[in-house]
């Protein structure tokens, strides 16, 4: 359980964050207040980068179980512009999406873009990846970008380093993150708001736990409305993600959101929400359809592409509520992925994101029932992932 209390601060107003069940050992089922709506957590959102969710409209989102969606401000800052996304209404209007929506601050960029920027206390300087030109992202600029993309929830700009990075050169990026956040506490002040915008600040430090620990003690200091774990999936090996993530929410307040970021798996999102996750995205359920691997309720994947799928009848999990499954045969997704059919894609994203979004909604409904350890024991038992 977090031995962490409550924030010092009031959230922003129109946010709030009520927790309605918990377990012993930390895992807990919450309601996330928004001017946008209601997230009830714990929760995933599908990546919307671009300003669209791949393949996938926004009345599909909603049918299989999608409350609020990501996307990405340094992406959205070079194509189409803030200001364009402004003129267009905004970014609910331009995704055609009016639910919630996170906007990721540009800090994974720094990790992702790395040979195409250059690091320095005022900020980050790209050479954007269309046509070279000259973007440059500070805690206060990516705050007005999204401002003038009418973000819900807006992050703060953060040094995410590699994974390889030795302890000194994980407490310089953690270090610099902080003064980039009070830098962010101190510009919110000034923003002229699209409409009502969270704050969340961000954790660094690497795999390194001291840091961790010593860093979640400052940043609770500042007052934002919530708070993401970042630098994680970014290189390091599987058991140290999973350590970061286990303990990834002992030092974050108790009446604040927690977002794990970027990360994305069953088996992770099981280990997050026992140690007090409440919000996750992840590229990896649409990525991968894409790609024709299509998850399952167990842990467990199959490749749609594979011949053994060629006649087969059945759906592709016996009862799942997805589009993809109430109408469609493994057979005919075989055959769209085979043809290249855009159909076939947008099937196996929505199969994808079902699976990701039932597995946390049975999470919710196990903690709310005070069921947790008979839900945990029967993941555990489909561990290790099974393909087929």
């Amino acid at each position: 359980m977090s031995d962490c209390g409550a924030a010092k601060h009031p959230m922003q107003d129109g946010f709030s964050f009520q927790l309605e069940a918990t377990s012993p050992e930390g895992a807990r089922a919450g309601r996330f207040g928004t001017p946008r709506g209601e997230v009830l957590t714990p929760a995933f959102m599908p990546v919307g980068t671009q300003g669209s969710v791949k393949g996938v409209t926004p009345q599909q989102l909603r049918q299989v179980g999608t409350q609020m969606v990501l996307s990405n401000t340094y992406h959205l800052a070079v194509r189409p512009g803030a200001d364009t996304v402004r003129d267009l209404g905004g970014l609910h209007e331009l995704m055609g999406w009016d639910g919630p929506i996170l906007t990721d601050s540009g800090g994974f960029q720094v990790f992702s873009l790395g040979h195409r920027n250059r690091i320095s206390e005022q900020g980050v300087e790209f050479r954007n990846h269309i046509d070279g030109d000259s973007l440059l992202l500070t805690p206060e600029s990516v705050l007005d970008i999204q401002a003038r993309l009418g973000s819900t929830i807006a992050m703060v700009l953060d040094h995410c380093p590699p994974a390889e990075i030795d302890r000194d050169a994980a407490g310089q990026a953690l270090a610099r993150t902080e003064r980039w956040a009070l830098r962010s506490i101190e510009h919110r002040q000034r923003l002229e708001l699209f409409e009502p915008m969270a704050v969340f600040g961000i954790l660094q430090g690497g795999t390194h736990g001291d840091l961790r620990r010593q860093g979640a003690q400052r940043l609770t200091e500042m007052p934002f409305d919530g708070y993401a774990v970042g630098g994680v999936s970014v290189g390091e090996d599987r058991d140290a993600m999973l350590e970061v993530i286990a303990d990834a929410g002992r030092y974050l307040p108790l009446d604040r959101p927690r977002y794990l970021m970027g990360v994305g798996g069953l088996e992770e999102f099981l280990i997050a929400v026992e140690n007090g996750i409440d919000l996750f995205d992840c590229v990896i359920p649409t990525r991968n359809a894409r790609n024709g691997t299509i998850f399952l309720s167990d842990g467990g994947t199959l490749n749609i592409r594979n011949a053994i799928h060629r006649r087969d009848r059945e759906p592709l999990e016996p009862g799942c509520d997805c589009p993809a499954c109430q109408t469609f045969s493994k057979g005919t997704l075989h055959h769209l992925y085979g043809r290249k059919e855009m159909l076939g894609l947008t099937l196996g994203s929505l199969h994808n994101l079902r699976v990701f979004h039932r597995f946390l909604e049975n999470a919710r409904k196990a903690l709310l029932e005070q069921s947790w350890e008979q839900f945990r024991a029967s993941i555990r038992s489909g561990f290790p992932a099974r393909s087929g």
